[in-house]
């Protein structure tokens, strides 16, 4: 399918942290972007960059054959599909790089091909793996990284290794980020500032307060910075929580963290709260990596959930 001026070529989407908030996004993805007629859906992303959970977003009940959440069915059904059965499912899921510790590539590219010719739909995630064998393009492309990008590929492309190339490249910084929001939420644990929601923006985070709070916002810093200086490791321990060094801490997205503390490149905060008059809250707005100029007006408009 050509993309229309409702359906551009390229889409940009703020890739967010934590279960819900990339769930909510995949529902969004969905809404705007896939077609009853887009029957191969190609995903790119590295390990804990949240792609089973956008999947979930976009395919409500959908049963995912890797085990990112210890999920494993097995046989897989991509390579079952029964000719003559009357019940079959119309979407499958496959994770290339997962299955392709227990099938060989060819074997999965050409599940793959079966299903498509039968009218299935297919969700291939790690698709820049199995692509050179396939010798077709995804009628939807989706590379997360520190950004989600959401293109419908024409002859002219883009090639899934363009869209690998950079959502491997910035990956790096979505890592840094949420670590850096993390322990800045661990520095606020103990100051009494009452509740506030997550949110994105490029490079960072921010912390939205729905009234205007007292913050030494230079001493927070330091004490962040504190921790960052301390290299402490960073451990996944459940769907709910990770451990800073020894310090339990929850977080809802805890595959997405760079593995020491001491790996966050030039964290800082913009001097003051930002507040914003559409609804009326107030910003606490964190960065990391290198420091752009017009470091204000360059930040673009935020994900919240």
């Amino acid at each position: 399918m050509r993309p229309t001026e409702q359906d551009p070529l390229y889409s940009v989407y703020f890739a967010p942290r934590g279960y819900a908030r990339m769930v909510q996004l995949g529902r969004v993805i969905a809404q705007r972007h896939l077609t009853a007629m887009d029957n191969l859906i190609g995903v790119i992303g590295d390990a804990g960059s949240g792609k089973s959970l956008l999947i979930r977003g976009m395919f409500p009940g959908l049963e995912l054959t890797n085990d990112d959440n210890g999920v494993n069915i097995r046989p897989l059904p991509l390579l079952d599909i029964d000719e003559t059965g009357f019940y079959q499912a119309h979407t499958y899921h496959i994770d290339v790089r997962f299955e392709s510790a227990f099938t060989q590539m060819p074997q999965l590219a050409e599940a793959v091909l079966v299903a498509l010719e039968k009218g299935k739909r297919v969700i291939v995630e790690h698709f820049e793996l199995i692509y050179p064998l396939l010798q077709i393009n995804a009628s939807l492309l989706i590379g997360i990284g520190d950004e989600i990008i959401v293109c419908r590929p024409t002859i002219f492309g883009p090639e899934p290794n363009d869209i690998a190339r950079t959502v491997f490249a910035s990956i790096k910084y979505r890592r840094m980020a949420h670590t850096a929001e993390d322990l800045t939420e661990h520095v606020l644990m103990n100051r009494m500032v009452g509740k506030y929601t997550h949110g994105d923006v490029r490079r960072g985070f921010l912390l939205r307060f729905d009234r205007a709070v007292s913050l030494d916002i230079p001493d927070i810093r330091r004490e962040v910075q504190e921790m960052i200086d301390s290299d402490m490791p960073i451990a996944y321990k459940d769907n709910q929580h990770i451990y800073i060094g020894s310090i339990l801490h929850r977080c809802t997205g805890p595959r997405m963290h760079v593995s020491s503390t001491g790996k966050v490149e030039n964290f800082r905060f913009l001097s003051d709260l930002q507040y914003d008059n559409v609804d009326e809250s107030y910003l606490l707005v964190g960065l990391v990596g290198e420091e752009a100029p017009n470091l204000g007006q360059d930040l673009n408009r935020i994900f919240v959930e």
